[in-house]
């Protein structure tokens, strides 16, 4: 049997019961297809934070570092100020473990809503990679005269060469695995006003393109057209790179046409190194402990983690027995409280749909 070292970060709120589903299914896959898993849980969040004002101790990074993956319930706590668990913990890890694509499939399942009319799940199902550790969020710029009527704010967004090139060349390989009909990765920029930075990574995107991967077709959209495209005909798109800042909005967009935060689940990806898996949809402390919260996102979330470590045929089963267990029509809703069954209810019956 091949096994893999997981690390679980259960977090804050209904983060724990989500990953509790998501283990439960990743397990059942894993007895499916001959793999196991060794897990290592770590305590780090609101509650921990709280009771020793700790965050993230770079002892730790290099503990998490020495996993094959981390898979993450939610950080978020009603109780610590809004960027001090964000910054301290997701953020840290992602700039020190070099996570620099941000994975964010958009697919819309069966008997899920979208607010699109007329759109299914043949409209629906794209994937968006993100570069995930420059632009805007390397937290380049300073302020001036902060409180008087002059004040000035900068913050700058910093790209290179090197960063925009591992990134496009990421999203071709990835075009050319999923290998869609359309076989067309989309950049995504504003490069008519953006003018320095969006011609890197429009010479950047069509220089790789027609030296390395001329089976790719090659698309441009200005982040403010593709915005009105994702809701008129999402169809078009197979796969959009994109850079952090344009990507951090657009990913939101993607999960509400797909039904919502419940189902969107998202990777931080080093492949070369440590990746992390998480449901989009935080920590939702109001539902904490009472069953409700739906896990299918942290499920989906584990399925990612499948094939990021090339486990593609377990990371498929998983996402057919959640296909299926939405086609059944036994789940009704994907909304907390609304689903007809319990939190522990939608896991067992996912895992129990894996083959």
């Amino acid at each position: 049997m091949k096994s893999y070292s997981i690390a679980l970060m259960p977090g804050d709120g209904t983060g724990p019961e989500v990953l509790r589903e998501g283990v439960k299914v990743l397990d059942a896959a894993g007895a499916a297809y001959g793999l196991t898993f060794n897990y290592t849980d770590y305590d780090f969040g609101g509650e921990r934070y709280k009771r020793t004002g700790e965050t993230l101790p770079d002892s730790a990074v290099a503990e998490l570092a020495k996993h094959q993956a981390i898979f993450l319930g939610a950080i978020g706590h009603p109780d610590v100020k809004p960027g001090i668990l964000e910054l301290g913990i997701l953020l840290k890890l992602r700039f020190a473990l070099d996570q620099y694509i941000n994975l964010r499939p958009v697919k819309l399942y069966p008997n899920v809503e979208t607010p699109l009319k007329d759109k299914g799940p043949e409209h629906i199902d794209f994937v968006v990679i993100r570069e995930n550790t420059g632009d805007i969020y390397t937290g380049m710029g300073g302020a001036t005269m902060v409180g008087t009527q002059n004040e000035i704010a900068t913050q700058v967004m910093l790209y290179s060469r090197p960063i925009v090139e591992r990134c496009i060349r990421y999203a071709y390989d990835y075009t050319r695995k999923r290998n869609n009909p359309k076989k067309t990765l989309t950049l995504v920029h504003k490069c008519n006003v953006l003018t320095y930075v969006g011609d890197l990574w429009v010479r950047t995107h069509k220089e790789i393109g027609d030296a390395e991967y001329k089976d790719i077709k090659q698309d441009y959209n200005h982040v403010d057209a593709c915005t009105m495209w994702m809701v008129k005909s999402p169809e078009f798109y197979d796969v959009i790179v994109t850079a952090n800042l344009f990507g951090d909005i657009i990913t939101d967009l993607g999960a509400m046409i797909q039904g919502g935060m419940g189902i969107a689940a998202g990777g931080n990806i080093n492949p070369e190194g440590v990746s992390m898996f998480e449901p989009i949809g935080g920590s939702a402390p109001k539902y904490t402990g009472l069953n409700v919260i739906n896990p299918l996102a942290a499920i989906c979330a584990g399925g990612m983690m499948l094939e990021t470590l090339g486990e593609t045929a377990a990371a498929n089963a998983i996402d057919k027995a959640v296909h299926d267990a939405l086609a059944s029509g036994k789940i009704k809703s994907l909304s907390a409280g609304k689903m007809g069954m319990g939190t522990t209810q939608v896991g067992d019956l996912i895992a129990s749909m894996v083959k």
